[in-house]
């Protein structure tokens, strides 16, 4: 028993080990596309929790984005806090914003809810650009200067804190996906009613969802931020939802495993086109129709279609 426990944690292993050896192979522009997939990936994890797991056409993905990188951001700013617990704060006020998101979506759904959130996303642009004391306007303002045990923060530094921060909301969010609370999720996508009737508290239940997707989706905020160095409300809007939109359609609804994929895949296929021009939108649009017609699933569902050993870890019917 113990062996074969040990043959199944082996790859993982091995994964995490070339994970932490990737800067020892890389240059710094690698490297700086390498920290974008792992920003992207973490906010399609969070992102498919509202619109995956609990199946809520809603789209504050960017809100909560922009909310994120804003609270890291001016919480270094203005109050001089460290990163990690900019990082905290934060994760605490998208959390916060996904609750005052969730409430609006116990009495509206489909695309009445997609329209409410979209005006809250901008919305909270206003707010960036007319806040001008706080925010500093719509020019956005430079992060400061971040050092961790008295050294300033490399693009190999930024890679080993994003990698620990995706690699722990990874983990919490399969965990919360794959316990009781998770299962009312998707009782609750497939028929409200129905899980009403076997006990589910279905308006708790979707506060917690778009909670826990604000905390996750601001968290990879807050490292976007560190990532580029500079937070301006343009960068927000309606462009950021769509990328989040497409890699969470590309990776798979309801696949953690295939948000990361699709992250992986949209974020890097931009630079291997980027001596190409106009090329880049066109292969962005047919990998996405492809998707959208021949893999309804996405990415996830192919893999869990393949490998019946990763259909319970990877989609959630």
């Amino acid at each position: 028993m113990a062996e074969r426990r040990w043959t199944r944690r082996l790859p993982w292993l091995a994964a995490l080990a070339l994970l932490l050896a990737l800067p020892l192979a890389v240059n710094n522009y690698v490297q700086f596309v390498v920290n974008t997939m792992l920003v992207y990936s973490l906010a399609a994890i969070g992102f498919n929790v509202v619109i995956g797991y609990l199946g809520q056409l809603a789209f504050a993905n960017a809100a909560f984005f922009g909310i994120g990188a804003y609270a890291a951001g001016l919480s270094m700013a203005h109050l001089g806090l460290p990163y990690p617990l900019a990082l905290a704060v934060c994760a605490a006020v998208g959390g916060l914003a996904g609750v005052l998101v969730g409430l609006p979506a116990l009495r509206v759904r489909g695309y009445y809810l997609a329209i409410v959130t979209l005006a809250f996303g901008e919305l909270m642009r206003w707010i960036y650009v007319h806040a001008d004391g706080l925010t500093y306007g719509a020019s956005g303002f430079n992060v400061p200067q971040v050092a961790l045990f008295g050294r300033s923060l490399n693009e190999t530094g930024k890679y080993y804190v994003f990698l620990f921060v995706v690699l722990l909301g990874l983990g919490t969010t399969r965990c919360l996906v794959k316990s009781r609370i998770g299962r009312a999720f998707v009782a609750v996508r497939n028929n409200e009613a129905a899980a009403a009737s076997t006990g589910v508290a279905v308006l708790r239940i979707k506060v917690v969802a778009f909670a826990w997707s604000g905390l996750i989706v601001g968290l990879a905020g807050g490292l976007y931020a560190l990532l580029n160095g500079r937070v301006s409300p343009d960068t927000f809007g309606l462009s950021q939802m769509l990328m989040h939109f497409a890699i969470v359609m590309i990776g798979g609804l309801g696949a953690l495993a295939g948000s990361i994929v699709g992250a992986v895949l949209l974020t890097g296929a931009p630079e291997l086109l980027r001596n190409f021009p106009g090329l880049e939108e066109i292969v962005f649009s047919l990998l996405l129709m492809a998707v959208l017609f021949l893999m309804p699933r996405g990415i996830g569902g192919l893999i869990a279609d393949r490998i019946p050993g990763a259909r319970e870890r990877l989609y959630q019917e």
